[in-house]
């Protein structure tokens, strides 16, 4: 099916190649301040040929609100998004009509419905995400301005490459979503003495002296990637003005001319960490010259979240948590607060101990550790929510593949089009999307219970009202 929730519902529709793509989204309130200015900014975080590392596609992704919406604001009516497919090439994927790509869908699509659409992937494509993240943005602003949540998804690994546990430890509840974005964009570096680039000729309408500047930057990176992992040249710049090595080490003495080393190649890795993220743009840098692609882990905190959301015993919030991010392309595991690790711990470590709680519009208690991630029992306990996701390599790769047809004979792909070499630092707004839709919905089912009061009710008042009703009714037997 193409919706997800029960009060806060959205509905998808689009294929990759088709003419555009977006969503419906039901139950909004009435009255939420709501433009197209809130919802482009993640549209424009997701969307493709943001950096060398990514797709080239060119698609702007602007979105168009088409209902539920007058003089800025919300009606409480279905409210419609749209955003046009513009950069469409649905001849790249001609050789793939009789194969179906290992590792993709459309071998089980065929299966399902008897046919599927021809190009690009259809509603297999991450296209389709475009709709999930446009009204993930109004659940987001709605909560946000109900309850203060924020919700925050930073790319944690990149292959085996990651940021080391002590550093996400020190930073508590993580980062900002300005900070991901900043510290995790990376300008390349190349010396100019040894290649130098003619930016004008780049981008000029002369096709020779074109071809010969491309030429020169294909050499420059095939340089890189055959220098020595332990070559000390510059080959980062980060958002401070620190340079790097090509494996992360900070280079104290750059050289003097080091400035005119930057190139128009900014990197954007969405990890906050800038030595692990110029050892991420190594390694996607060399899976891309491989014609290859590779996986990775993001990790998503959720603050100002209020206590008590989730709906015992199958809708547990992390279960449909777990059902929103599973849900997204190439996502092959979840897991909650220590995860996996955390089954290594004994109860006594593990064990989030109550203390008192000092944070306005939570409960009386909160837990001095987050072990849990954030929910018992499946309920939101207020402190913040913790998760992370294993997204694997896409599928669609440059690297010829034995496979076979749809009729069962020996054949061997080689798959053309434009596909990222890794997906993950495209993937925080998807996360982000989907958690916000989950939330919204999980909180709208508890104002249920209230009357629709933003207010959580205090345990302590519930259970000396329920010893109330006991003892009248104890008086009047």
């Amino acid at each position: 099916m193409s919706t997800f929730g029960t009060i806060f519902r959205v509905s998808t529709f689009g294929e990759s190649h088709c003419k555009g793509v977006g969503a419906i989204v039901d139950g909004v309130p009435p009255g939420l301040e709501l433009t197209e200015a809130d919802i482009q900014p993640q549209l424009t975080r997701r969307r493709p040929g943001q950096s060398t590392l990514t797709t080239p596609r060119n698609e702007a992704d602007k979105v168009t609100i088409l209902s539920g919406t007058e003089f800025g604001r919300t009606l409480g009516t279905p409210i419609g998004l749209f955003v046009p497919n513009e950069d469409q090439r649905p001849g790249d994927y001609k050789e793939m009509s009789a194969v179906p790509r290992p590792g993709h869908a459309d071998y089980t699509y065929q299966l399902k419905y008897g046919t599927r659409a021809s190009s690009g992937g259809g509603r297999s494509s991450a296209r389709e995400t475009i709709g999930r993240v446009a009204a993930g943005a109004i659940a987001e602003k709605w909560l946000f301005q109900t309850y203060g949540t924020r919700i925050v998804t930073w790319v944690n690994s990149v292959g085996s490459v990651g940021i080391p546990e002590d550093v996400v430890a020190e930073h508590g509840c993580g980062w900002t979503r300005e900070e991901v974005d900043r510290l995790g964009a990376l300008v390349l570096l190349r010396d100019p003495a040894r290649f130098p680039i003619d930016l004008a000729a780049l981008t000029g309408a002369d096709a020779a002296p074109k071809a010969a500047e491309l030429q020169r930057k294909a050499d420059a990176e095939q340089a890189f990637l055959a220098a020595a992992e332990e070559d000390a040249t510059p080959a980062y710049r980060d958002a401070s003005g620190a340079i790097y090595t090509r494996s992360g080490a900070l280079i104290a003495s750059p050289p003097a001319n080091v400035a005119g080393w930057a190139t128009d190649d900014l990197v954007s890795l969405r990890c906050p960490h800038p030595p692990t993220a110029c050892r991420m743009a190594t390694l996607i840098r060399h899976v891309k010259a491989a014609k290859d692609s590779i996986g990775g882990t993001l990790t998503t905190m959720c603050t100002g979240v209020p206590p008590a959301l989730g709906e015992p015993v199958f809708d547990r919030l992390e279960a449909k948590l777990a059902h929103a991010m599973l849900s997204l392309p190439a996502t092959k595991g979840f897991e909650i607060g220590t995860g996996f690790r955390g089954t290594h711990m004994r109860g006594s470590a593990h064990n989030d101990a109550f203390t008192a709680n000092s944070t306005p519009g939570g409960g009386k208690l909160t837990t001095k550790t987050n072990n849990a991630g954030g929910t018992l029992g499946g309920i939101s306990v207020g402190t913040p929510i913790q998760f992370s996701v294993a997204l694997k390599a896409v599928s669609t790769i440059g690297q010829a593949q034995s496979t076979s047809t749809f009729d069962g004979v020996d054949t061997v792909l080689e798959a053309k089009g434009r596909h990222d070499p890794c997906v993950l630092p495209r993937a925080p707004p998807l996360l982000e999307g989907m958690t916000a839709l989950v939330l919204a919905d999980a909180a709208m089912m508890q104002r249920t219970r209230l009357g629709g009061s933003n207010t959580i009710a205090d345990p302590s008042l519930i259970v000396d009202e329920a010893n109330g009703h006991a003892d009248k009714k104890a008086r009047a037997q």
